[in-house]
């Protein structure tokens, strides 16, 4: 993502959902405005509630799944331009910590064995110096 501030972030979710919302007829969801512009679900859905938060979406859950409006899109120009959106890197790299140190836990577990042997080397490889010998059959 090149724009990684919440001022441009928010520009492009409300300008995502009035394209989808007109694309579609019906409002968008979360997973449609984050397809749309290429954000994982975890980016948009802890945008969507940064934009909630600060009053410049609706998200309204029904029957039909959770789906977002916009409510005062005015407000954007209050979000201070050139600021990070704070804490979105910081806490997904924080949520992939404890997998790094889990697979580091499983590698020190496991027993040092030797490696298994192989199943489909030929046999003919071991026998090399051996002589071939007719079979005789009695």
């Amino acid at each position: 993502m090149q724009n990684t501030d919440l001022y441009s972030t928010a520009h492009l979710f409300v300008a995502a959902i009035r394209v989808l919302a007109h694309q579609k007829n019906t409002p968008p969801s979360i997973e449609d405005i984050c397809q749309t512009l290429s954000f994982s679900l975890e980016q948009g859905n802890f945008t969507c509630n940064k934009l909630e938060e600060m009053q410049i979406i609706e998200i309204v859950e029904g029957s039909y799944g959770t789906r977002l409006f916009i409510k005062n899109h005015l407000k954007i120009e209050d979000i201070p331009r050139g600021d990070k959106v704070s804490g979105l890197e910081e806490s997904l790299r924080n949520s992939r910590i404890p997998e790094r140190i889990l697979r580091k836990k499983l590698s020190l577990s496991r027993p040092n064995r030797p490696k298994s042997k192989k199943i489909f080397s030929p046999s003919w490889k071991k026998n090399s110096n051996k002589k071939p010998t007719k079979n005789k059959l009695a």
